[in-house]
């Protein structure tokens, strides 16, 4: 991930009004929190919750992702000390806090980690990356935003897998231009400024870098006639349809990301990530332990769990018969293997099968005569060693 310029001006903490020490449950429950109230399709027309919507959005990626959020989190400490762009002694001045020994031009590879974050800044002499310039100027190619939606499955949708399609309304590819902000029947002129490679070398006191071109904010192309439908952006706001392989074995409140199926880049950036999150209804009979193992409970009489018996239990395929062991008590639990959740790769989870020994609830005259002469032949007082 490579640090932007807009992370020296944006506080991603205060836009989800989170502390720099919130948990990822905590940047996530602010975020949905926030997407759902400005979410463009609770404000149809609103320019600026559409605007506040992208910004959360933004700061979601970032703090989301534990790579991204160090990365972040290291270039607000270079801000805090004055060292950002425009800053006491910032590089937009041509200076470094207490200079460079031998002054004359510095190389990245000579600054360490610091320089390999001013490298992926500015493109390290390399051309192309996410950048922006305090004061709105052009900000180059830019990652479309992950976003997020919630699909619910079956119990045996969700054990099985299943391929399946959520119904999602977001940004996406202008249906008239194709992304291009052309007017249909024209196409892109190339810019003259950067030759179409969306960068221009620049020399900055002791830097020397690729910068975003100014004339055609890194796209490489300059649209004349732009597309009416989406003013020239190439993103347009309409429902779509993404197709999800949920994979066997998907558990309740999982995340599953769909590469490339979230919002489009812009100037030439990738495509953000769709994430779904998954959720499982309850089974009637059966219930997870783990990722792979399946349980389930099988009532059984006393005689049964006295004197043991056979038995036969439900799985996700045919019913197989189970032993119950003589003097089986009740909550006593047996493992039957490869009859659990199957897996793509390896043997099935198991089926593991809890005994509940039912004692009636009601007797009729000749029943509880019977358990009566039974009582008197079984062994003594169970409670004797309890002294009462």
């Amino acid at each position: 991930m490579a640090p932007q310029r807009e992370w020296f001006d944006k506080d991603y903490y205060e836009v989800l009004g989170v502390s720099h020490d919130a948990t990822a449950k905590d940047i996530t429950r602010a975020y949905r929190k926030l997407a759902k109230q400005f979410h463009p399709d609770a404000n149809p027309g609103d320019q600026s919750a559409e605007e506040k919507f992208k910004e959360i959005s933004a700061a979601n990626d970032v703090l989301s992702d534990a790579e991204k959020r160090k990365e972040y989190d290291e270039v607000r400490q270079m801000v805090a000390s004055g060292m950002g762009p425009g800053g006491p002694g910032g590089f937009g001045g041509g200076g470094f806090p207490g200079g460079f020994p031998g002054g004359g031009n510095v190389r990245m590879e000579d600054l360490g980690d610091l320089g390999g974050i001013f490298g992926n800044l500015f493109g390290g002499g390399g051309g192309g990356g996410r950048r922006g310039r305090r004061g709105g100027g052009p900000v180059g190619p830019q990652r479309g935003h992950d976003i997020e939606t919630e699909l619910h499955l079956d119990f045996l949708e969700a054990v099985h897998g299943v391929t399946t399609a959520v119904n999602i309304t977001s940004e996406a590819t202008c249906s008239v231009c194709n992304g291009s902000g052309a007017k249909p029947g024209t196409v892109p002129d190339t810019c003259g400024t950067c030759g179409g490679a969306g960068s221009v070398a620049v020399d900055q006191g002791p830097f020397s870098f690729s910068q975003v071109c100014p004339t055609c904010g890194g796209r490489g192309a300059i649209v004349k006639d732009r597309c009416k439908h989406c003013k020239g952006r190439g993103i347009e706001v309409r429902p779509r349809t993404v197709k999800v392989r949920i994979p066997a074995g998907v558990d309740d409140g999982q995340r599953i990301r769909v590469k490339g199926r979230g919002t489009p880049g812009t100037n030439g950036g990738p495509t953000g990530d769709l994430y779904v999150i998954v959720h499982v209804a309850p089974h009637s009979v059966f219930a997870r332990s783990g990722k792979w193992d399946l349980t389930v409970k099988v009532p059984i009489t006393f005689p049964e769990a006295a004197l043991g018996a056979q038995v036969k239990v439900p799985t996700l395929d045919a019913p197989v018969t189970v032993k119950v062991p003589a003097g089986t008590q009740s909550g006593k639990t047996v493992r039957v293997r490869g009859k659990g959740i199957p897996r793509a790769s390896g043997d099935p989870g198991a089926l593991l099968v809890t005994f509940d020994v039912v004692v009636p609830m009601h007797l009729d005259d000749d029943e509880r005569a019977l358990v009566e002469q039974l009582g008197e032949k079984l062994s003594p007082d169970l409670r004797e060693h309890l002294g009462v």
